[in-house]
């Protein structure tokens, strides 16, 4: 029997969805940071600087930086570990990476690049000080098994970062539904010429656990205090989780 999950509020068979996933970045990749921009009105820039901050990395450390896309959290990582440190940027989807790439060459600070599934990390077990997921974790078609990786290739003491769109403060639900099923989709096809795809970015955050929900799959998967910090009335939670 064929095992389905969710595409936004679509069932799909599991073998279909990082296919489909795979469509909505190669079709947003150009456009990806301006829409970012226009959609958090420049907020993303704080909740990452956030995430950085909350995630302990020193000098010297080694970062991998799973879904990182444009370069965003590495670019900032790369600030923190300094020459003796040590960030991958990582991605399944190579028109995102290559873009983030390119993007830290022009800056002047390449790190090394992998194009990965995070189900699958080519990594070796403790090895990396901290592991961070900005905005992927819900793309994902198999979140326990993509953070039972992550844990296998953080050192002892090492700790695990997710920042992630999830529920939002319950008097603030009507007007956010409206901004993301309404606005969102008309952005996308005004900036980025793709109306579906943002429309699949909205209906994804729908399906994505909760800040409890997360919470409590993470102390599952072996994540020991695990615990989330509410960004911007909930629209985004920052999950950290130890490996001890």
């Amino acid at each position: 029997m064929t095992k389905t999950t969710h595409f936004g509020f679509n069932t799909v068979s599991e073998d279909e969805k990082a296919g489909k996933v795979a469509e909505v970045f190669h079709s947003v990749a150009e456009r990806y940071n301006l829409m970012n921009d226009l959609m958090s009105v420049g907020l993303h820039r704080l909740w990452k600087r956030f995430a950085i901050e909350t995630s302990g990395v020193r000098s010297g450390d080694k970062v991998l930086d799973i879904a990182g896309g444009t370069g965003d959290l590495s670019a900032l990582f790369l600030q923190k570990v300094g020459k003796s440190g040590e960030v991958w940027l990582t991605d399944i989807n190579n028109s995102m990476l290559s873009i983030g790439r390119d993007r830290l060459i022009d800056e002047g600070t390449p790190t090394p690049v992998a194009q990965c599934d995070a189900e699958k990390l080519p990594f070796p077990d403790n090895y990396f000080n901290c592991v961070s997921v900005a905005f992927g974790l819900r793309n994902m078609t198999h979140k326990d098994v993509a953070l039972k990786e992550m844990l296998r290739v953080i050192k002892p003491g090492g700790t695990v970062i997710v920042l992630e769109f999830s529920k939002v403060w319950k008097p603030l639900q009507p007007a956010y539904d409206a901004y993301s099923f309404k606005l969102l989709p008309t952005m996308g096809k005004m900036i980025a010429n793709d109306a579906e795809s943002y429309q699949y970015l909205a209906e994804s955050i729908r399906m994505h656990p909760s800040q409890d929900e997360l919470k409590e799959l993470m102390a599952r998967v072996g994540f020991e205090r695990v615990e989330y910090f509410n960004m911007t009335a909930g629209i985004v939670a920052l999950h950290r989780g130890y490996k001890f």
